[in-house]
């Protein structure tokens, strides 16, 4: 028995065959067409108003990849080669290179954005970028990051590289913790990890040091030291402390300066009642 034709299933393969012959064509045309087109000119975007690159370096790595480009033809220019040569600096993340119809190659970039400028124990001086990448420091460009020297004993080779050390790993968390809290940016400008390998925070506000210890439980160390400026330095003051240390979960201790100890006690008396989960161990005239 004869099966009855669907022509509505053969009149659509017939229009997706047609269709697809069509753009395979268009496509022919388009690639015949576009390799006797002239570049008439470079379009470059570089978003972001901290640039570690300018313009003309981006001109200058163009002109050493493969010499003057506006007048040429573009199929003589490799437009692979191109991308792969912005790719290999240091300062960019992502390029993308094209060319349109008009004769306009058109650079796409991306660049790295650091968190936190390092200058490890042989005085090295590089930085590390949002995804965690050490990147060399620029002579035209300083970026507004946090700073942090002392015991560091991350090496860098003076190219992009991953993070080695656990330290090194732990300053990354912490400057990315405190880049993506608006209070503590605007708090903490400098860290420094000490003889003993404890991380340290200068704050913007006060004169004492902060000892954070390590990156662990960061989220927990960093409420506790919230509620203790909301609780503590209102009724005592900001200079009060010498150093306020929440390295222990859940524990904060504390050394005074160099003040009437009298007139302390009592108030600290006071907030040790108000705040019955921290420890307020005053330690007068010892050092850090």
């Amino acid at each position: 028995m004869l099966k009855r034709i669907n022509w509505t299933r053969v009149f659509n393969i017939f229009a997706w065959t047609g269709s697809l012959a069509g753009i395979v064509v268009l496509m022919s045309f388009i690639d015949v067409k576009k390799k006797d087109i002239i570049c008439q000119n470079i379009n470059i975007r570089i978003p972001g108003a901290d640039n570690f690159i300018e313009r003309e370096e981006i001109d200058a790595i163009l002109a050493r990849s493969q010499g003057v480009l506006v007048g040429r033809k573009l199929k003589e220019i490799n437009l692979q080669d191109l991308e792969q040569s912005i790719k290999d600096n240091p300062y960019i993340a992502f390029a993308k290179v094209y060319a349109d119809m008009n004769g306009v190659i058109n650079i796409a970039l991306e660049q790295r954005e650091p968190v936190l400028r390092v200058v490890n124990s042989g005085d090295q001086e590089f930085y590390i970028e949002r995804t965690g990448l050490k990147i060399p420091v620029s002579p035209n460009f300083t970026a507004n990051v946090l700073a942090v020297n002392g015991k560091i004993l991350e090496h860098f080779s003076g190219k992009v590289d991953t993070l080695i050390t656990k330290k090194a790993k732990d300053l990354f968390k912490v400057a990315l913790y405190v880049k993506q809290d608006s209070l503590w940016d605007a708090q903490i400008e400098q860290m420094f990890v000490n003889d003993k390998e404890d991380i340290l925070l200068i704050p913007r506000v006060g004169n004492q040091k902060i000892v954070l210890g390590s990156a662990d439980s960061l989220d927990v160390k960093m409420n506790n030291l919230l509620e203790f400026y909301k609780q503590v330095m209102p009724k005592l003051g900001w200079n009060t402390y010498r150093t306020i240390n929440i390295k222990y979960t859940n524990q904060v201790v504390c050394e005074l300066n160099k003040i009437d100890s009298t007139q302390l006690t009592n108030s600290v008396d006071t907030i040790k009642k108000q705040i019955p989960k921290e420890t307020i161990n005053n330690q007068l005239n010892k050092s850090i």
